[in-house]
């Protein structure tokens, strides 16, 4: 996933869109739109999309509609959700949603500086999930290309053989009980 991935806001309203791009604005991401549970769908296969903001209730494909698909496909079945409802707290929705591993379920009104903090937190974690993966995915082809089973890079530096030469190292130890009673003789 690069990491231009964009965040894309889904709402059948354009004045919610709207309100919604205007909040997240400061964040500095790239930010895509979508009218339609259809037309977020088309753009989430497309790829470059590193969250998703998607309203629950739309015409046609709903929200949860989406997240299910998501769910089955294994290129996006880790994008992060914030779903997005106005019709208040619902145990029913609230443990669907969950239950497709949303993130967060957003009542509206929204409140920009709890979002934003949001976003910010579940975007960058999922860029560095998918940065790790990258990286693991480029050290397993490297160590399968290598024929003899080494790491690439600077070969480990072999011990050097030890020398057997006892009296070159350490010079022999007379024992001093010996050497002080060997004196003392007459």
């Amino acid at each position: 996933m690069p990491s231009d991935a964009k965040i894309l806001i889904v709402d059948d309203h354009e004045d919610t869109l709207y309100a919604l791009e205007s909040a997240l604005a400061p964040l500095g991401y790239r930010l895509a739109s979508a009218t339609s549970g259809d037309e977020a769908l088309k753009q989430v296969l497309r790829g470059q999309v590193g969250l998703l903001l998607l309203d629950v209730r739309m015409p046609g494909v709903s929200g949860l509609d989406v997240v299910r698909y998501m769910r089955r496909l294994e290129q996006t079945q880790h994008i992060p959700v914030i779903l997005l409802t106005g019709f208040g707290a619902d145990h029913e929705l609230t443990a669907t949603a969950f239950g497709l591993g949303v993130a967060d379920l957003v009542m509206k009104p929204i409140e920009p500086w709890a979002l934003r903090t949001k976003i910010r937190y579940l975007y960058d974690s999922y860029q560095r999930q998918r940065a790790l993966e990258q990286e693991v995915r480029e050290l397993r082809a490297l160590v399968k290309d290598d024929p003899d089973g080494q790491a690439p890079g600077p070969r480990p530096v072999q011990p050097r053989p030890v020398q057997s030469r006892p009296d070159a190292r350490v010079p022999p130890q007379r024992d001093s009980q010996a050497a002080t009673s060997a004196k003392d003789r007459p």
